[in-house]
């Protein structure tokens, strides 16, 4: 996906920006209000991060009321500290698909991001995942390669689907421990290689072909042998 993101906040911004990129995306980043409402209209996004409050004598609010005036219907996800319940209606009566508080987990806002784009393209419920010869279907919970099944533990299910959902991507550890295992600091244990390894030998090694590689110094990522 291509990506805007309008945030004023270094550190938040290098967090956003930084796991955005890791997971393959194409991200542009405005500073303040006025580059953030130029870019937005001037280029095609397929979803906006808008934070609330903007330097630049134009904040998040009066930014996408002034796309949708324009007719601007890309998806935009609000990123704000303000919390309070009356705050999150206005953002969204102002035209905001999501609303989202700091402070956020990543995965979070990867997966709400990711699922405002899919809505806005029309597209329905995922139930069924592919790649290669592996399938995964999300409502009965099952896996097959090559049409044999595959008994999965509850963990190893979510490890698999979360690489199968980012296929091609490169997965890193820590968009694992919070996609996967719902922390959201890094442990210092070894849980990750343990439950990889153990994938791998029920998805990978029976097969004699492998889908799921370590991308050394960055994490990991499954795809097809030459894909």
């Amino acid at each position: 996906m291509r990506i805007l993101l309008v945030e004023d906040d270094k550190d938040v911004a290098g967090f956003v920006l930084k796991g955005l990129r890791e997971a393959g995306h194409v991200v542009e980043h405005a500073v303040n209000g006025r580059d953030g409402l130029f870019l937005a209209a001037s280029e095609n996004f397929d979803a906006i991060i808008l934070d609330r409050m903007l330097p630049g004598g134009i904040d998040g609010i009066r930014l996408l009321e002034t796309l949708r005036t324009q007719n601007n219907q890309t998806p935009v996800l609000f990123l704000s500290a303000l919390a309070q319940v009356d705050e999150r209606v206005r953002g969204l009566k102002a035209g905001g698909d999501d609303y989202l508080t700091k402070p956020f987990a990543f995965a979070e806002l990867l997966a709400r991001v990711e699922a405002l784009s899919r809505r806005s393209k029309g597209e329905g419920p995922q139930t069924r995942v592919v790649v290669a010869d592996l399938e995964m279907d999300l409502l009965s919970r099952t896996v097959r390669r090559a049409g044999q099944k595959i008994d999965l533990q509850p963990r190893e299910f979510r490890l698999l689907e979360y690489l199968m959902r980012h296929a091609g991507q490169v997965v890193t550890r820590t968009m694992l421990l919070e996609g996967v295992w719902d922390y959201h600091f890094d442990p210092q244990t070894n849980v990750i290689d343990v439950h990889v390894s153990r994938l791998r030998q029920k998805v990978d090694k029976p097969f004699g072909t492998t889908l799921i590689h370590t991308v050394r110094n960055a994490g990991y990522m499954l795809r097809a042998e030459g894909g």
